[in-house]
């Protein structure tokens, strides 16, 4: 009777293995790398908020809010810098968008470094509205909601379609003004908002902003939906920061 339950048992389960949708290498890519944006911003947060007490004096002052959103620009500011890098070599040092290394169209083209930058910025967005929603309104209104919301719908759209790709890595590269940004916040928390180097920062922010929409209004009519749908609110978030 053991052997005849044991049988149906391994059939069952046989039959229901069987039944489970199967993963390509392509989506295991992207699982992993989403699941590595999370683990590096959950990583980066906390390593944040270890070392800051010894780098910086006035952090033991802060607010526990304050102290809050000071370990999440840490983050913020380590995927922009991973953001910004991947996206100028795979636009302008990598052969993938040159017009001789393949004869698939500019728009349909990808790779595996691209789908994994892709995946790695969804895993971000996921993360930081994760901690918007949990801390709501305190790191960011609706505003933030609706730029993460765009942010991860267009990413999704281009990375499962593997089309459109140069675009959104063309408004992923605008994330180096990123860093600058958190530093004007740093340095705003840290009572050094009149010292030079805040208003050099400022000038750093003011001509990456330039670059960034001189590129964007160049671009903007071949960019279309992908392009217009996370440009924009990441421009008005970042005015907002």
């Amino acid at each position: 009777m053991s052997l005849i339950q044991f049988r149906l048992t391994l059939s069952f389960s046989t039959s229901s293995m069987e039944d489970w949708p199967s993963f390509s290498t392509k989506e295991i890519y992207w699982l992993a790398s989403c699941f590595w944006g999370i683990i590096t911003c959950k990583l980066v947060y906390d390593i944040t908020g270890f070392i800051s007490p010894f780098c910086f004096k006035g952090y033991g002052k802060l607010s526990d809010k304050e102290k809050m959103e000071w370990n999440n620009r840490g983050f913020s500011t380590f995927h922009a810098l991973i953001a910004a890098w991947a996206s100028l070599y795979l636009l302008l040092f990598s052969d993938l968008f040159d017009e001789d290394s393949s004869n698939d169209l500019i728009v349909n083209r990808s790779s595996i470094i691209s789908n994994m930058v892709l995946g790695f910025s969804i895993g971000y967005f996921l993360s930081d509205l994760a901690m918007v929603f949990w801390h709501f309104p305190a790191l960011g209104g609706l505003e933030y909601v609706l730029h993460h919301g765009l942010s991860m719908f267009s990413i999704s759209l281009s990375l499962m379609s593997s089309q459109g790709q140069i675009y959104i890595l063309m408004v992923l590269f605008s994330e180096s003004t990123t860093p600058f940004v958190n530093i004007r916040w740093y340095l705003d928390v840290a009572g050094r908002k009149s010292s030079a180097i805040y208003i050099y920062n400022g000038i750093a922010l003011f001509f990456g902003w330039l670059t960034d929409m001189t590129s964007a209004c160049d671009d903007f009519r071949l960019q279309g939906f992908f392009c217009s749908s996370i440009f924009l609110p990441t421009c008005l978030t970042t005015l907002m920061r």
